[in-house]
């Protein structure tokens, strides 16, 4: 059976091995190896100018798209100042990222939104980010220690896409993130919270087949079903055409 492609949005660092430090593309193997679990063939996307304008050419290669984690987004995005505890951002990604997402949302691809990447489906519909949670929630337990996941529950909106593809109602997760959604995008709806202090951690469209952004990180924890659901949605849409 040939296996849906899903494109895995690519992060820009500077890396090195052996003798070179080099601008590189580079991801998490977790990403691909939870979508080779669940029977996809994962794609690297590296940031890319011309697709950033005209995304068709690229999206035509794709039954899918997943959004990954990384850097801040450049505040200038969503028209705010950056606040002094915003990281550097790149953006060559950003600008890739947003107008891929714009339009492979106008086309119905089935798109998942990894933790930075729910906050670029929310930018690139018009919503805000929280720069600094630990100054809005004082506290900081989403992002406690650097290098490390947080751990805590959430909840989840019964019926929703997010609950479908967690298949449970309350789920623990595993999180690293010092930043958050602000005004929701056009068209997103808040489906997933986290406990004890509310803060919006799943959004979807429920005009669209599959559009879901977690704030956690589901590629690092083998039992989650989040990426795999993507997949099978992508299978079920290619069989249908």
């Amino acid at each position: 059976m040939t296996r849906p492609v899903i494109g895995v949005c690519a992060a820009l660092e500077r890396a090195s091995w052996g003798a070179w430090e080099v601008l590189a593309n580079v991801s998490p193997r977790t990403y691909s190896e939870a979508i080779v679990r669940a029977g996809g063939l994962p794609v690297l996307l590296p940031p890319d100018d011309v697709s950033a304008e005209s995304p068709d050419q690229l999206l035509d290669l794709l039954d899918g798209l997943l959004l990954a984690g990384g850097s801040d987004v450049d505040p200038a995005s969503y028209g705010a100042r950056p606040h002094e505890r915003t990281g550097p951002s790149w953006p060559e990604r950003d600008r890739f990222e947003l107008g891929l997402t714009h339009r492979a949302t106008q086309r119905d691809m089935p798109t998942l939104a990894i933790c930075r990447g729910m906050q670029v489906l929310n930018v690139a519909r018009g919503g805000t980010l929280e720069q600094h949670l630990p100054e809005a929630l004082g506290h900081d337990r989403h992002c406690h220690d650097p290098g490390d996941f947080s751990d805590h529950d959430v909840r989840l909106e019964p019926g929703s896409l997010a609950a479908r593809a967690v298949g449970a109602e309350l789920t623990a997760v595993k999180s690293h993130h010092h930043q958050g959604l602000g005004e929701l995008g056009e068209g997103l709806v808040a489906s997933g919270w986290a406990e004890p202090d509310g803060l919006v951690e799943a959004v979807e469209d429920p005009g669209r087949r599959h559009v879901l952004g977690v704030l956690w990180h589901p590629e690092e924890d083998e039992r989650s079903k989040v990426v795999g659901t993507l997949v099978e949605e992508v299978r079920v849409a290619v069989a249908a055409g």
